[in-house]
């Protein structure tokens, strides 16, 4: 008996061996070599858009090699101007308002990631609104979206969260029935999404208070950055933000609305690059799109029906914004 464990222990400690001697040279030739840079700069930008999982970057990183890193991997702000003129919204009239007439939700998953795409045939159904209690605490979208009525809607702008998670303070820009949510330094410029009264969405990565009520927008919220400017892709690579959960809105030419949320952070959908939602929504014939915030505030609600499954552990992330379709 006394033998038998005697070769146990070897052969226990052994593996144990092989298991740190694989790990141990899987982080050096990850990491630290020049073979795996586009694993690790997957890695290192995926690890530093999360809030709580930033050690897999720092733990094995100095913050000057993880700030190189970031910096070549950053997106270019987009500077084209964006041709309002080119998207027709003349056909919106609201009459399909309160029913899901006019609004189709497709499966646009792939081996990699479950993804949902929610396509509104007149923008003029699509709103920005914010949690009942905006600036002290923030709702579910499920609750935002029953609260307004409203028979769909995705989260939209980021927060200033807290340790208790209540999402109650949007940050950056907000524009709500054409009002600013709070004062706004007229020098500071925001990448923002919004539409316009003719229920045209604009995106910007870089835009001041100036230009914005030049715009005359009915609704704007801050995040980003811009995916397609006038048909155009923007993003190249994987977008420089590592794998995530997303939310994006994008615009058809037409004026149809496309609401696109991917899962991730979960065994099954391990998320998507910047380009990869990029890529479903040029194959849905956006014109204009823009990304808001992702992670955990992921989430599509269409018909009183949670859509997607957000990362959370706990369900649906408290919000300050949503988008809604009424």
């Amino acid at each position: 008996m006394k033998k038998f464990f005697k070769k146990l222990g070897k052969v226990l400690g052994v593996l144990l061996f092989e298991i740190v001697y694989i790990l141990g040279l899987g982080i050096y030739l990850i990491y630290y070599t020049e073979f795996f840079t586009t694993t690790r700069d997957m890695i290192v930008t995926t690890a530093m858009t999360t809030m709580s999982h930033q050690y897999f970057a720092t733990w094995f990183l100095s913050q000057e090699k993880i700030d190189e890193i970031l910096a070549s991997n950053r997106i270019t702000e987009n500077t084209a101007e964006q041709d309002l003129q080119k998207v027709d919204t003349t056909e919106s009239d609201g009459k399909d308002k309160g029913s899901t007439e006019g609004i189709e939700v497709v499966d646009v998953s792939t081996d990699t990631f479950k993804a949902y795409l929610m396509i509104i045939d007149d923008p003029s159904r699509v709103d920005l609104v914010t949690a009942k209690d905006v600036g002290t605490v923030g709702s579910t979208t499920s609750q935002i979206v029953e609260y307004y009525g409203a028979i769909g809607g995705i989260n939209a702008g980021g927060m200033a969260d807290d340790a208790a998670g209540t999402g109650g303070e949007p940050t950056g820009l907000l524009i709500t029935n054409g009002e600013y949510y709070s004062d706004v330094d007229p020098y500071e410029y925001f990448s923002m999404c919004g539409f316009t009264q003719d229920n045209i969405l604009y995106v910007s990565d870089s835009i001041n208070k100036a230009s914005i009520d030049q715009l005359n927008l009915r609704c704007a919220v801050s995040f980003g950055p811009v995916l397609i400017v006038n048909g155009e892709p923007r993003i190249s690579g994987g977008g420089g933000w590592g794998i995530q959960p997303r939310t994006c809105i994008a615009q058809r030419q037409d004026g149809t609305v496309l609401f696109l949320v991917i899962d991730g952070r979960q065994t099954d959908s391990v998320g998507a690059t910047l380009k990869n939602a990029q890529d479903i929504l040029l194959n849905y014939d956006a014109y204009n799109a823009f990304n808001l915030d992702g992670g955990a505030s992921s989430t599509m609600v269409f018909d009183s029906k949670l859509v997607n499954k957000p990362s959370d552990i706990l369900g649906e992330r408290y919000v300050p914004t949503a988008f809604i379709v009424n």
